[in-house]
């Protein structure tokens, strides 16, 4: 890898659309929507992107396809650039691009997430659609983030992600790994999954899951999901990521987000990071919530950021977690920031106006 990458992070993802009603309204009630483009992975880049550091995702299109067009002209104007074949949509019952249908809750309404993958496109990923040696050989990647979401998506994308690790590791980038264990993905396939996750955990750099993703994806124990009263569960959330370390000695980042929801427009918010075996905690404190969806890509995007500038881990720990504060803020499940000191300035509450 060159000595100064050109890419601050990579990622291999499935773009799709999200459709979300005006106004915080339930989807079967509404009438009028709002599209945008979305996928996990390119949500975690949106950081670094938006702070003018060139990112890159390695996906999939279709010809002719107004959504392909659509979604390109929304990742050029995030400052996110693309690589990606495009394929013959194959007739109305062919290849398309998945459809996220959500609202965004309200009070005691919870949000309502809907996902259409039925023919998806980027299902059908693979190495040589790549030139891999240019991309992370000549140009140079700092880190590629892969998210459990993609790696489960398909046989073809588990193949794919763990060869793509594989090989970006051999050029000297760091990999991180989100779990994001579904279990709708991994019906029927727990066993070959778990084998493809353990693969790719085995030579992660960072590794990122709540307690449900580190148990249900590599078996790790920890603290029961869900329930009140988070700090109470923070020893637990260490001892879940000391068994991670132990079985992944080569990353050096471990995290995981604490969340409690008081009702859809409120939430606490927390997080833990493990970095060379020394515990960080930013204890779950009070948030305002306008859409919850991305708020852990905005902390995992934070946290990649601070990795990629060098930081110390409490300001990484610290980055992420005001990232995905400023993610539930905004209507796209993606955090925007408009400079580093808008994120410490929500750090530190300093709502106060700039001028």
């Amino acid at each position: 890898m060159p000595n100064a990458p050109r890419y601050a992070i990579a990622c291999p993802t499935s773009m799709g659309v999200r459709i979300t009603p005006e106004e915080r309204q339930s989807v079967h009630t509404s009438s009028l929507f709002r599209m945008t483009s979305t996928s996990a992975e390119s949500n975690v880049l949106n950081i670094a992107s938006s702070l003018g550091h060139e990112c890159l995702v390695l996906t999939k299109f279709i010809e002719g396809s107004p959504v392909s067009l659509f979604l390109q002209s929304e990742l050029r104007a995030r400052n996110i650039r693309f690589e990606g074949i495009s394929v013959p949509q194959g007739g109305p019952w062919g290849y398309r691009h998945q459809f996220n249908i959500a609202d965004s809750g309200f009070g005691l309404r919870g949000p309502r997430v809907w996902n259409d993958r039925a023919g998806e496109v980027g299902r059908t990923l693979s190495m040589d659609e790549f030139d891999t040696e240019r991309i992370f050989g000549q140009e140079g990647v700092a880190i590629l983030h892969l998210s459990g979401l993609i790696a489960a998506l398909s046989p073809e994308t588990a193949v794919f992600c763990a060869e793509l690790a594989k090989r970006a590791k051999g050029y000297g980038t760091r990999i991180s790994f989100d779990l994001n264990h579904r279990a709708s993905f991994w019906k029927g396939r727990e066993r070959t999954l778990r084998e493809v996750f353990h693969q790719i955990a085995s030579i992660s750099d960072i590794l990122i899951g709540n307690e449900e993703d580190f148990q249900l994806a590599l078996g790790i124990q920890g603290p029961e999901a869900g329930g009140k009263d988070l700090a109470a569960k923070i020893d637990g959330f260490k001892g879940m990521i000391d068994q991670a370390r132990a079985a992944y000695p080569c990353a050096r980042y471990f995290a995981t987000t604490l969340r409690e929801v008081e009702n859809a427009n409120e939430h606490l918010w927390g997080a833990i990071l493990s970095a060379d075996g020394v515990f960080f905690v930013e204890q779950p404190r009070r948030i305002p919530v306008l859409d919850r969806i991305g708020g852990g890509d905005g902390f995992t995007g934070g946290l990649l950021y601070g990795v990629y500038r060098g930081w110390e881990p409490e300001a990484c720990l610290r980055f992420g977690w005001a990232c995905g504060a400023l993610a539930v803020t905004d209507r796209n499940d993606y955090a925007t920031p408009a400079d580093e000191e808008q994120v410490w300035s929500i750090y530190s509450g300093n709502a106060r106006v700039k001028r």
